[in-house]
């Protein structure tokens, strides 16, 4: 039995309880029952934003609180504490976020190496959704966010969320919000990852500091 075979076996195993008059490829959606929650529990919009910065802290990403018309003062305190001399721009982003920092502003080109974007000190994108319970943050690739890896080389992003539009409770909630065939990226806290022994390593799949603005 080929491997091919033995996968094609196990798909038709779990799909032996479906009702035959059920394509599992027309209309699987009601063939398969889509009965779990939704989200746990019942939070106002102000807790399930407070569960947001909760979570995200908890994943060792630096949150910050501003409003709308604070937003460019706090990017550009944001990049000077980090001593940040250039930053990363997508195409789309508003460039009003950017107009009171002195760092100097890259743009996302298609033809910038990978050893050009390592050495960029930070990025600042927005952001598609942020799930609440899960801390985590949506990347599309959308113009105000730009392609996948300007948010993976640099060692350094900050990601403006707005409050509360971009934010949902859940997982489900989140993807009903999403178009599946764009390029996503699931950003929980920044990239670390653990040896054998436990011990952390930050920054080897993507910015050792992940730092969010919470707008509104």
């Amino acid at each position: 039995m080929s491997s091919r075979e033995r996968i094609l076996g196990r798909v038709r195993r779990a799909l032996a309880d479906v009702p035959r008059d059920d394509s599992p490829y027309e209309d699987h959606e009601d063939a398969v029952g889509r009965d779990y929650l939704r989200e746990h529990g019942d939070r106002s919009v102000a807790q399930t934003v407070e569960l947001l910065a909760e979570n995200l802290a908890d994943y060792r990403a630096v949150v910050h609180r501003c409003t709308e018309e604070d937003l460019p003062a706090t990017i550009a305190g944001t990049l000077a504490a980090r001593g940040a001399r250039t930053v990363l721009v997508p195409p789309g982003l508003d460039t009003r976020w950017l107009e009171a920092t002195g760092a100097e502003r890259l743009p996302d080109t298609a033809a910038s190496t990978p050893h050009e974007l390592d050495r960029i000190d930070s990025v600042v994108t927005a952001c598609a959704v942020a799930v609440a319970e899960t801390g985590t943050i949506v990347l599309d690739g959308s113009p105000d966010q730009g392609r996948r890896r300007i948010t993976l080389v640099p060692d350094h992003h900050i990601c403006v969320v707005r409050v509360p539009d971009q934010v949902v409770a859940s997982v489900p909630q989140a993807l009903e919000r999403l178009d599946p065939a764009r390029p996503l990226t699931w950003i929980s806290g920044p990239s670390a990852t653990s040896d054998i022994e436990l011990d952390r390593v930050e920054g080897v799949h993507g910015p050792r500091t992940l730092e969010v603005i919470l707008v509104g």
